[in-house]
């Protein structure tokens, strides 16, 4: 609903709502939004700063997380339920944890993994969970495209 773009290759799946009803929502290419999730924006923060939602190519999000007004760099990966608010940024190739917190205005830097309620730094991420972000990003990219094709859209 509203002002929401959604770029090449990526998928917004069964029971989300993207609600770009006071603000702009742009995913980028071959990003995944999976079931239940919602992303809604904020008109502006006390400071008056403009508060779109922006999510990058490639990008992963779990199952039923909220996205509220923030920002999810290229590469990044929000695993299922996690909550990231007003004004924060998950920096590319950052993760944030399943059911973590992510409070308002908050950086969630790279290479780091993020949890908890409120979420804080947990551990650096492995070479190997790294490398797994634009992996899970080619893997929803190619179900999304084959699920349209079975559905002839």
């Amino acid at each position: 609903v509203g002002d929401v773009t959604v770029g090449a290759g990526s998928s917004v799946w069964y029971g989300c709502v993207l609600r770009g009803d006071v603000n702009a929502i742009r995913i980028g290419n071959d990003s995944n939004i999976q079931d239940g999730t919602v992303v809604h924006v904020a008109k502006t923060n006390p400071r008056g700063d403009d508060l779109p939602t922006v999510i990058g190519d490639r990008v992963t999000v779990g199952h039923c997380a909220l996205l509220h007004a923030c920002t999810l760099e290229d590469d990044s990966f929000v695993g299922m339920r996690a909550t990231v608010l007003d004004g924060a940024v998950v920096q590319r190739g950052a993760m944030v944890a399943a059911g973590a917190l992510v409070t308002a205005g908050k950086t969630v830097p790279s290479g780091e993994l993020w949890a908890g309620s409120p979420a804080k730094f947990f551990r650096k991420l492995t070479d190997a969970e790294a490398a797994f972000f634009p992996k899970s990003a080619e893997s929803y990219a190619e179900l999304g495209r084959a699920h349209r094709e079975s559905l002839g859209v």
